[in-house]
């Protein structure tokens, strides 16, 4: 592009800062950004380099000198933002879940393809090279027929009863908190890399803690600890999922195998720079890099030699360098959108309904 896009960053916390290296990486401008009052705004502008800050997430958004607005805010308040964001012919970048409801997303969606504007949802686990090379495996038939999809994504930072978050709140974070927050990213990794579509699951959600500390005291958790699902493919597989938020020692272990009659497949978040492929002869260890991967959509997302690591960061960098393409008139590849989050929030509800009804729940592909 001639001129560098403009973005507008609301929210300043962990995931905004992730947003803001990213906005830079892609030689974006960061023009403006909005926290929960004006003090906290100016003093995320000097600490993340923003050009000004804004006195509310509105006025950033009406904001001439933004064309791309970031929304890294508390759940509940997505679906409003990103709803003033499409009015406004801006394109958006909206955390997921896109909206805490499936009417709601699918409503985001309709508006986004009347206003003609380029959306993104950040599943940015699909930027690892290593699953850009399962993913083109598999398509490639290497993997056979896949038969058993299954995984895990474990974290363990609300461990504890004192540990607590605006995601622990319903009416922030919505119904569902674990599969909700990270159960998506693991199903949207899984349909992604595989080319399978959920078309029916049985989900019972469960609790470690009783009660968690609020500013009111101890309070009954009104959301899950931990969701376990199973579930079969419109493709005639069958796969697991157990997604926990309070597993100690696990930081952030998204991983999966997806077994095939020729070969499976297994990557694991907190080492991305490998991927194992099993065979019945010999299982080879298959290190990340331009060189050493075999696929041309492996070796593009690799930027670094093998032994030099490549991480989170780099996936988000990725995922929004893809976002500002497509506003440039690009189609990148894989790039995922409010479709794709509208996609999570079915899930997700069907999940919720399962575990309330103790059933089968049928999810259309």
């Amino acid at each position: 592009m001639s001129t560098p896009l403009r973005a507008g960053l609301i929210g300043a916390g962990f995931i905004g800062g992730v947003h803001a290296h990213a906005i830079r990486s892609a030689g974006a401008r960061l023009t403006r950004i909005s926290d929960s009052t004006p003090q906290r705004a100016d003093e995320a502008a000097r600490r993340l380099g923003a050009e000004a800050a804004s006195e509310s997430a509105e006025a950033l958004i009406a904001a001439d000198d933004v064309d791309v607005v970031h929304i890294c805010t508390p759940n509940a308040t997505h679906a409003a933002l990103a709803d003033q964001a499409i009015a406004a012919g801006k394109a958006v970048v909206c955390e997921k879940p896109l909206a805490t409801s499936w009417e709601d997303a699918d409503r985001l969606v309709a508006a986004a393809e009347r206003a003609g504007v380029v959306t993104a949802v950040p599943f940015v686990y699909r930027y690892y090279p290593t699953v850009r090379e399962t993913r083109s495996l598999i398509a490639d038939g290497q993997a056979g027929r896949l038969w058993l999809l299954h995984g895990s994504y474990l974290q363990d930072w609300l461990a504890g009863s004192s540990q607590t978050n605006w995601r622990v709140d319903p009416s922030q974070g919505g119904v569902s908190r674990a599969f909700g927050d990270i159960g998506v990213h693991w199903c949207d990794l899984m349909e992604f890399t595989t080319g399978h579509r959920i078309t029916r699951l049985h989900a019972r959600m469960s609790n470690a803690y009783s009660q968690r500390a609020t500013a009111d005291g101890m309070q009954a958790v009104g959301t899950e600890d931990g969701a376990t699902v199973i579930f079969e493919t419109d493709q005639g597989a069958t796969g697991s999922l157990v997604a926990s938020q309070v597993s100690l020692g696990r930081k952030n272990k998204l991983w999966f195998s997806f077994d095939g009659t020729d070969a499976s497949y297994v990557f694991d978040q907190e080492q991305p720079d490998s991927l194992w492929i099993g065979g019945v002869v010999e299982n080879r260890v298959v290190p990340r890099g331009p060189g050493t991967l075999s696929t041309a959509q492996g070796r593009g997302y690799s930027y670094l030699p093998a032994g030099h690591p490549q991480g989170y960061q780099d996936c988000f960098n990725a995922f929004v360098a893809d976002v500002y393409g497509a506003v440039a008139g690009e189609s990148p590849d894989g790039l995922p959108t409010f479709t794709d989050g509208r996609r999570s929030a079915m899930i997700t509800e069907a999940v919720l309904v399962s575990a309330k009804n103790e059933s089968w729940v049928e999810v259309p592909a």
